[in-house]
């Protein structure tokens, strides 16, 4: 049996994206779905394929994950921080 990084295709909520792809990537997508299908016993559409290998693509993608992480900690430290109410304002500077 061979190993594949794809073991299934889920259905998520889809958000359409319109790609055009070199005929030899097309190839090997459609050979891809092929022995998906032959390892699953299920027929699957080669175009199915493209979000789980984009998913696994940026999953394995250090950089990637790196660089969001420092992005992410870098939004969280410049937001404004905010002070605890007190339940009454407090008095500007300079008002007794």
């Amino acid at each position: 049996m061979t190993k594949l990084k794809l073991a299934s295709i889920q259905d998520d909520k889809p958000v359409k994206l319109t790609v055009t792809l070199p005929a030899a990537l097309h190839g090997n997508l459609v050979a891809y779905a092929e022995i998906l299908a032959k390892e699953t016993g299920k027929p699957v559409e080669a175009a199915k394929l493209i979000a789980p290998m984009l998913e696994k693509f940026i999953a394995s993608d250090r950089g990637f994950k790196k660089s969001r992480n420092a992005t992410k900690k870098a939004k969280a430290s410049t937001s404004p921080s905010l002070k605890p109410s007190l339940g009454f304002p407090l008095p500007s500077p300079g008002q007794d």
